[in-house]
């Protein structure tokens, strides 16, 4: 049954919301989610620091960054369980179809990797006085486990939508049925799917290590101790970026064998080429412009990114669209080309702008000018902003290349959407949702803006310090 209501002299419909609902809580969830597995690593590694050296500064900067962690994940929390309630209530069809398989990465993310996270994160916060330095540095590397854990979990349910393996169609039901869960973690799509989004997880707690180190730099608070996690903001950030843009690139390639409409769709690329190009900008190339005007094209690199091979063929979307056409019948399997373009884009240009302004710092902490340079420090403390456009980028290029389907060649989205929900309640709850979504906003951003511009708690007196473990 198709329920609409009319708005402006356009219809929108009860898929329109419910995807306009997963959208908006998805995008604002995985906000929080790169912050937690990546400053979580990064806190591990300055207590690791200050348990090998015993440094105070080290002390310092883990408990500092501690809270910001601490604030993150609090939020994070909350944002994840409305996705988790929003199966029931917009994508009942969907949960029903595939919840045999879908709902065991889900069970194993909540029951194994969040019950780590958070029952470590609990030892972490409550074990500075109680835990040996051991102990409670083993807590935070298992809340940082928990984190990647996590992320693995959700990632094989993603891949599983992305490129489905692992299952049987029941004769009597009709749904398939999960028959071999190490498929799903074996996935092709997921192992560089996953390993792109810890890599880009890494990117973004470097990068909002290093604007809140550069701010306080910038504002002369305790120059000593934010010179050291600037430091180590920046040699962790230059090569794990440098790697994520190479997995990046390898995980265009496996999208191209097994989705190749959104590879097609990243280059609005009507016809099938061989070799192809691929444009640094373009006007047009939409569904009612199939000739775009390409600005700048860089031969060959589109069958690089897309095939490894300086000659690779790649479909076009014409081409693939037929292909579904006779395999799916009927249809249109073309996704929102300017999302795919664009996301794209943004994606691959911000990551360059990131690296560049890492090998500045690189640089300037190698002539030891790092603590004084006033120009780079102003630069790197608006450069938090970028992981985050890169991110949302990345997830809007991944999900909306999917569509229509829900679940690639088994399930399009419009057939998954809850029968029994009327288009008003979607978009009540919708209000809902954005008036809570944006009061989190708010507390987020005054709490992790107000923490990060305190300066370090002072260390405890020399005897309360445990000393450093002996070396072996």
């Amino acid at each position: 049954m198709r329920r609409d209501i009319q708005a402006a002299g356009s219809t929108v419909s009860q898929l329109d919301l419910a995807r306009l609902q997963f959208a908006m809580t998805s995008i604002y969830h995985f906000l929080f989610v790169p912050v937690t597995v990546g400053l979580g690593f990064l806190t591990a590694l300055l207590q690791t620091a200050w348990h090998r050296t015993g440094l105070v500064d080290y002390l310092r900067l883990t408990r500092f960054f501690g809270i910001l962690l601490l604030i993150n994940v609090a939020v994070g929390v909350v944002t994840g369980l409305v996705q988790e309630f929003q199966f029931g209530m917009d994508w009942s069809v969907y949960s029903r179809t595939v919840g045999d398989v879908f709902g065991a990465p889900l069970a194993m993310e909540g029951l194994a990797a969040f019950f780590l996270e958070s029952t470590f994160l609990g030892l972490w916060v409550f074990g500075w006085d109680r835990l040996s330095r051991r102990v409670h540095l083993a807590a935070i590397w298992a809340v940082a486990l928990g984190g990647a854990l996590s992320a693995a979990f959700i990632m094989a349910a993603n891949s599983w939508m992305q490129h489905p393996v692992g299952y049987a169609v029941n004769p009597t039901t009709g749904r398939p049925q999960l028959n071999d869960v190490w498929k799903l973690f074996t996935n092709p799509v997921f192992l560089r799917g996953y390993l792109h989004v810890l890599l880009a997880s890494v990117v973004t707690g470097a990068v909002v290590m290093l604007a809140v180190s550069a701010w306080q730099l910038r504002k002369g608070r305790a120059p000593l101790v934010f010179h050291a996690s600037a430091r180590l903001s920046l040699v962790v950030l230059v090569p794990t970026i440098l790697v994520a843009m190479l997995v990046g690139s390898e995980l265009g390639v496996t999208e191209g064998k097994y989705q190749p409409m959104k590879i097609a769709g990243a280059e609005a690329q009507w016809t099938t080429c061989q070799p192809c190009s691929f444009s640094l900008i373009q006007v047009g190339g939409g569904k009612n412009d199939q000739t775009p005007t390409k600005i700048i094209e860089v031969p060959h690199l589109l069958s690089l990114l897309a095939t490894n091979h300086w000659n690779g063929k790649v479909l076009g979307l014409d081409t693939v669209n037929s292909q579904y056409q006779a395999q799916y019948g009927p249809g249109d399997y073309v996704p929102n080309i300017f999302i795919q373009y664009w996301s794209m884009r943004v994606m691959a240009y911000l990551a360059v702008v990131v690296l560049l302004v890492g090998l500045w710092g690189l640089w300037l902490l190698l002539r030891r000018r790092l603590s004084t340079a006033k120009a780079f420090q102003r630069v790197a403390t608006w450069l938090v902003v970028l992981p985050f456009l890169m991110n949302t980028a990345g997830w809007l290029l991944t999900e909306s290349g999917r569509q229509p389907w829900i679940v690639q060649g088994l399930q399009l989205t419009r057939n998954g959407v809850s029968p029994s929900i009327s288009t008003t309640t979607v978009a009540i709850s919708i209000i809902v949702f954005f008036v809570l979504y944006a009061a989190l906003a708010v507390v987020e951003i005054v709490l992790m803006a107000r923490y990060a511009r305190r300066e370090p708690a002072a260390a405890p007196p020399t005897s309360e310090v445990p000393q450093p473990a002996p070396a072996y």
